[in-house]
């Protein structure tokens, strides 16, 4: 079954890919390996839940909100690679929550974007991790996701 197919069946439409506002590219694709730069949990182009995970945004709405970056992360690679099919592995993701002070489940917010990924790619979505809290993000994000994937030439 194609990536696509699955997204379908799975209920799931990818958004546009994000333009960066800043000085960096997307998704570079290098020897194989594609490193997706951090992406935001954007809606229509907008970051809409803003705040601090254990403060302002409580940990499903932060849970929803690393999904949407893994769904900006992948219409970026489908962008760069012109189909997710070509991925093998997801290698690596890395997770960014802003934490209020005493926070500490930034791996349970990350599992949402880890079992999304696990859903659409099956055991090729498994992989590393790391779950950082971070003081602030960019736009007052409650999160933001990078990810290093595995693609077929």
């Amino acid at each position: 079954m194609s990536i696509d197919a699955r997204l379908k069946e799975l209920g799931i439409e990818l958004p546009n890919a994000a333009s960066p506002s800043f000085n960096y590219m997307p998704v570079i694709l290098h020897r194989g390996i594609a490193y997706v730069s951090g992406q935001m949990p954007k809606v229509d182009g907008e970051v809409r839940v803003f705040g601090k995970v254990g403060a302002e945004v409580d940990l499903q709405t932060a849970q929803g909100e690393a999904r949407i970056c893994i769904l900006q992360g992948l219409a970026c690679l489908r962008q760069a690679l012109g189909s997710l099919d070509r991925i093998e592995q997801i290698i690596k993701v890395n997770g960014f929550v802003a934490s209020a002070p005493g926070f500490n489940a930034q791996p349970k917010v990350l599992d949402a974007a880890s079992d999304l990924l696990a859903e659409i790619f099956g055991e090729a979505g498994r992989h590393a991790r790391a779950a950082i809290g971070a003081a602030e993000l960019p736009r007052n994000a409650a999160v933001e996701i990078e990810m290093t994937v595995a693609y077929r030439d």
